[in-house]
């Protein structure tokens, strides 16, 4: 065990002194955790045991990976806002139309999400673009029923900015996973997307947790395939 302190720490005073000297420019990425340990002839956990303690010293910010995000017409959408100031950004209009919010027992979610409760908030919503009215989305978030959440089905389906809710009811998404399949739409879905019954949509779902784990939101959306489609990025070799 004292090895491999002595080895991860000889790695962390090097790059150390190789950023505070400026050997490497503020901004520079590092080699991948593949590269540093092939240089300093250790293995990667060492090297993640040596980018942590430099990370822990404020000198590098490791990500392992940007995660999954999301593309309209090819330009990426900056989502933690909102779709609605998203979408605006890239000069896109669009408006929400909110069909139904209601509480919602779902055993199913809750063990897949690893709550307790098994009672959420639903909020349905569809997305369309101003300037043809063409519905481009189909979204339902499934929130835990917390104060100034629980009484959004009492008000009913009232157009409202779900990220404001959110806000104030002190449900700030800091993490979470978002994934990503396709499948063909359901007659109702049709109807509400003005497609056709059988068309493809994209099916994507993303969980949100707050920084101390609590839950924060699941959506399920379908996104219009000629319209969205989804990117990764990644740093480092495998």
């Amino acid at each position: 065990m004292t090895g491999i302190w002595l080895k991860h720490q000889k790695i962390s005073e090097a790059l150390a002194k190789e950023i505070r000297s400026g050997g490497r420019r503020a901004g520079e990425q590092l080699p991948g955790e593949k590269a540093l340990a092939q240089r300093f002839c250790v293995s990667r956990t060492t090297v993640r045991a040596a980018l942590a303690e430099l990370s822990e010293a404020g000198l590098i910010v490791t990500r392992s990976g940007k995660g999954s995000y999301v593309l309209f017409d090819g330009q990426p959408l900056d989502t933690p806002l909102g779709w609605a100031h998203a979408l605006a950004t890239r000069g896109i209009s669009s408006r929400v139309r909110t069909i139904a919010v209601e509480e919602v027992n779902d055993d199913a979610l809750a063990e897949r999400l690893g709550v307790e409760s098994p009672v959420f908030v639903r909020v349905a919503r569809i997305r369309e673009l101003t300037d043809d009215g063409c519905v481009v989305s189909y979204e339902r978030s499934f929130l835990p029923p917390v104060p100034g959440v629980r009484e959004l089905p009492r008000q009913g389906p009232a157009e409202m900015s779900l990220t404001e809710v959110m806000r104030r009811a002190g449900l700030h998404p800091d993490h979470g996973e978002q994934r990503l399949g396709g499948r063909r739409i359901t007659a109702r879905e049709a109807e509400l997307l003005r497609r056709e019954p059988g068309d493809w949509f994209l099916d994507a779902r993303r969980t949100s947790f707050a920084s101390d784990g609590f839950f924060v939101e699941h959506v399920v959306s379908l996104l219009d395939p000629e319209h969205f489609q989804m990117s990764l990025e990644f740093q480092g070799g495998a």
